[in-house]
């Protein structure tokens, strides 16, 4: 299952994504924003993060304006490595090397057909693991306090 996310920005999109995942037959649960009204990213990214790390998800997609606001807030809750992506290339690494479990959009800054390509590279990709394994262990280890 995959959490859906976004601000007021990013409503819209996260809509559009929605119906592109269940047409390819991916089951999605999204948790909010409900409408275009004014509201804080921090509040619903945090929400899909958490089903993340809980295991109720695999993965999440959070929608902002830029994706950058998303992805800050998405990357202090621990267990998630979220990146922000505006073409497929870096869509793609992230997920063979850095073994991102969040894909935060912008909005503002992608379409909805840039964004469905992005998504698409990024859910059919896989971690390498491999000497990329040690770099997602150092990652780890900062996040849990440890000096390097």
């Amino acid at each position: 299952m995959i959490a859906l996310a976004s601000d007021h920005a990013g409503y819209a999109l996260k809509k559009d994504l929605e119906e592109y995942l269940a047409s390819k037959g991916y089951e999605t649960k999204d948790f909010g924003t409900f409408s275009e009204e004014s509201c804080d990213y921090a509040v619903y990214g945090y929400r899909a993060c958490r089903a993340v790390t809980d295991g109720t998800c695999e993965k999440a997609v959070l929608v902002c304006g830029t994706g950058i606001g998303m992805s800050l807030a998405a990357n202090k809750v621990k267990g998630i490595r979220c990146v922000v992506c505006s073409e497929p290339f870096s869509a793609k690494l992230s997920r063979n090397h850095n073994d991102s479990n969040v894909l935060a959009l912008g909005s503002r800054v992608v379409g909805s057909e840039l964004a469905k390509m992005i998504l698409d590279v990024w859910l059919e990709n896989d971690f390498e693991g491999g000497r990329h394994q040690r770099r997602i262990d150092l990652v780890a280890d900062i996040e849990n306090g440890k000096e390097l």
